[in-house]
């Protein structure tokens, strides 16, 4: 399965790209295979947090999303989106330098992506719901 068969529009909050952007540059984050997050934040559109429809995937972002894997099985997840410092390996929060993370960045309820996965996998994601946006909620600078 190509990576390029499934790339959606993205929207980004431009102050959500300025806070990747400054973690991509950290010492400690050099040796992540960072290029799709890198590839993602080059092809987006930027809005300012308070122009951020509430059907966006933005930083710190709680949604409802299906993962389609390799063998066509469906598993749901409810997932937040947070930068590596609030990553708690719990599973619900996924780390925006995370295959996952990466992917769900800038998605829209009801838009689905392919993307490739450790061990040379890929999977299918798609927005279901969000339950939770910081703009949505008036968090603008958070």
């Amino acid at each position: 399965m190509s990576t390029q068969t499934q790339r959606p529009a993205l929207l980004l909050s431009r102050i959500d790209v300025e806070r990747i952007e400054d973690l991509l540059e950290r010492p400690q984050y050099s040796g992540l295979n960072t290029a799709a997050l890198r590839e993602e934040l080059e092809r987006a559109d930027l809005a300012e947090p308070a122009d951020m429809p509430a059907d966006v995937i933005t930083m710190n972002s709680t949604a409802l999303v299906q993962v389609m894997d390799d063998q066509q099985h469906a598993h749901e997840y409810e997932l937040t989106l947070v930068y590596p410092r609030d990553a708690d390996g719990s599973g619900e929060k996924v780390s925006i330098l995370a295959p996952v993370g990466s992917a769900l960045l800038g998605l829209r309820v009801g838009s689905s992506i392919d993307w490739p996965m450790p061990g040379g996998r890929s999977a299918r994601l798609q927005v279901l719901s969000i339950r939770y946006q910081p703009e949505a909620a008036g968090e603008l600078h958070r």
